[in-house]
């Protein structure tokens, strides 16, 4: 079983940029009876991207499971691999004249800063590569924001239904926050620039305090709580 994939078909579009995205899909909130996204908020949860894509299929839901619980369960073990598979990763990608990144919380929100195997989270064992998330959890961000998280991890705010004024607070930061909006974005939003967020994946090539916005996808289309916003 394999932690790691690198074929995301949003991640896959920064390779035209010479970067390859190698991600984590875990089985997201408390899908596995484990929870892994503790800040989820009801709408977020609804519009999850854990189905889209080959999300939808049996095995591809039974594989997000059984990672979910080998971490749990098996923590030793699956750190052991997830080092492995990172050093594996970095080698393949340079092999294809390519830069690797890594997502690890592309379905979940775990604190891998704060993960350790032998001493190092995964940041400090692999400190010449880039490691970056969506987050909605304001401490993490409020760190990032302060300079006190590893320098290879960037950080994107994720704005839901129910944590408005967290965002502005972190926008008034310097942070930058990624917003659902339903059809079509906007150049500007409470007073700040929108940017494509689909374009590619690389948050940590974004420009500092700009909205990362994401045109709504799959149950997304359905939401009727606030998390995506018409414009």
């Amino acid at each position: 079983m394999k932690l790691l994939n690198n074929g995301n078909s949003k991640t896959k579009k920064g390779e035209k940029l010479g970067y390859i995205t190698y991600g984590m899909h875990l089985s997201p909130a408390d899908k596995s009876g484990y929870n892994v996204c503790p800040n989820a908020s009801y709408g977020c949860k609804a519009a999850c991207l854990d189905t889209a894509g080959r999300g939808i299929m049996r095995n591809v839901q039974e594989a997000r499971v059984n990672k979910t619980l080998f971490f749990f369960k098996d923590r030793q073990g699956f750190l052991d691999q997830l080092w492995k598979e990172t050093a594996s990763s970095i080698k393949s990608a340079i092999r294809k004249s390519m830069i690797p990144c890594f997502r690890l919380n592309l379905t979940s929100d775990l604190p891998f800063h704060k993960i350790k195997n032998n001493g190092q989270t995964i940041m400090d064992a692999f400190p010449d590569f880039q490691f970056y998330d969506y987050t909605p959890d304001p401490v993490r961000m409020s760190e990032f924001l302060a300079g006190e998280l590893p320098s290879n991890y960037h950080l994107t705010f994720s704005r839901k239904e129910d944590n408005q004024s967290l965002c502005d607070s972190i926008m008034a930061s310097g942070g930058n926050l990624a917003v659902v909006f339903r059809d079509s974005l906007p150049k500007i939003w409470k007073g700040k620039k929108v940017i494509d967020g689909d374009d590619t994946d690389l948050r940590f090539l974004d420009p500092k305090n700009v909205i990362v916005g994401l045109v709504e996808k799959g149950l997304a289309k359905k939401d009727e709580t606030g998390f995506v916003i018409s414009a």
